[in-house]
């Protein structure tokens, strides 16, 4: 059945992978002023961030994210390995992944694009300028592209 043409489209959904509370903070409240309507769930380490996307054979699905912005430098399972074991599974492949992380080195730049990484974006140092990177994934990924759901 097709849904309602209609009916207002769901909010994207957005999955945080970060473990440094300070910068969790910095982002949630970035998103939070943002001008487009979105659902934001956080995972604090690589190994919750592979639970929510693909939980164990037995339990239920969850609900995809259509974004995952993750952290390269995690606990337990690092941002390569998180955006690894995305990119390898055929039902999360489709999810845009975009790094948000402190690095700018060349090397972690080519390790996340090699890996399929949809972007690369460098953390900044002043609140304006995560308003400013939040409302830029909205203007594209939510308003300008068209996302698999």
């Amino acid at each position: 059945m097709n849904p309602d043409p209609g009916a207002k489209p769901a909010p994207p959904r957005i999955l945080l992978v970060e473990d440094n509370s300070g910068d969790e903070f910095l982002i949630l409240d970035a998103f939070e002023q943002a001008s487009y309507p979105h659902r934001i769930e956080v995972a604090r380490n690589g190994e919750a961030a592979i639970a929510r996307l693909a939980p164990p054979p037995g339990e239920d699905a969850p609900d995809l994210p259509d974004l995952v912005l993750l952290d390269l430098n995690l606990p337990r399972l690092d941002g390569r390995d998180v955006l690894r074991a995305i990119k390898s599974k055929a039902e999360l492949r489709h999810i845009p992944v975009l790094m948000l992380t402190t690095s700018s080195a060349p090397r972690d730049v080519q390790d996340c694009y090699d890996l399929h990484a949809n972007a690369f974006l460098t953390k900044p140092f002043r609140v304006e300028e995560y308003e400013n990177i939040v409302e830029s994934i909205g203007s594209f990924w939510f308003r300008a592209a068209t996302l698999a759901r």
